[in-house]
């Protein structure tokens, strides 16, 4: 994440946040073709779109709800749920999946005791699969953040994450 996209959920009071939000609907009241940035800068203030947040959106960009919910479901860089501090992408491409990938992934799930979409309850990581991230070469790989970790093998896989704690 840049500097400008850096999620500010934790720096601000949620009574912040919401005067924030308030500020830039203002600043677009009644711009629905700007829908897309305003939820960028709701998900970077809040950390994702909670239901009371699209529907300030939806009100001050004269939108329905359905309109504002269907375009946070379209584009997947848009989360309706909190997510960690630490998002943990397994690679499950053909050369990852051949090289024990999926049971990178099983013990992912098992230690952090989530599946691919969740977020641990304290907010530390959120799991997630990826189809490729270019290291085929170093399979099977794990994303962690933005650092990429290459023939991670299973074992080894918690003492990696709790280097994120």
């Amino acid at each position: 994440m840049s500097e400008e996209q850096h999620c500010q959920c934790s720096e601000l009071s949620e009574e912040q946040q919401y005067e924030k939000l308030k500020e830039i609907i203002a600043d677009n009241t009644g711009k629905q073709e700007n829908l897309i940035m305003v939820l960028h800068q709701a998900q970077t203030l809040f950390g994702y779109l909670p239901r009371k947040v699209q529907l300030m959106v939806a009100e001050g960009l004269g939108l329905s709800a359905s309109q504002v919910s269907g375009v946070i479901t379209f584009y997947s860089f848009f989360s309706t749920s909190p997510k960690g501090r630490n998002t943990v992408k397994v690679c499950l491409g053909t050369a990852c999946y051949v090289r024990g990938g999926q049971r990178a992934l099983s013990k992912v799930e098992d230690e952090l005791g989530i599946k691919v979409g969740d977020t641990t309850d304290d907010l530390r990581y959120s799991l997630d699969v990826v189809r490729c991230i270019g290291a085929c070469g170093l399979a099977p790989a794990v994303l962690v953040n933005d650092d990429v970790y290459g023939r991670v093998k299973t074992t080894k896989l918690m003492e990696l994450l709790d280097r994120y704690k």
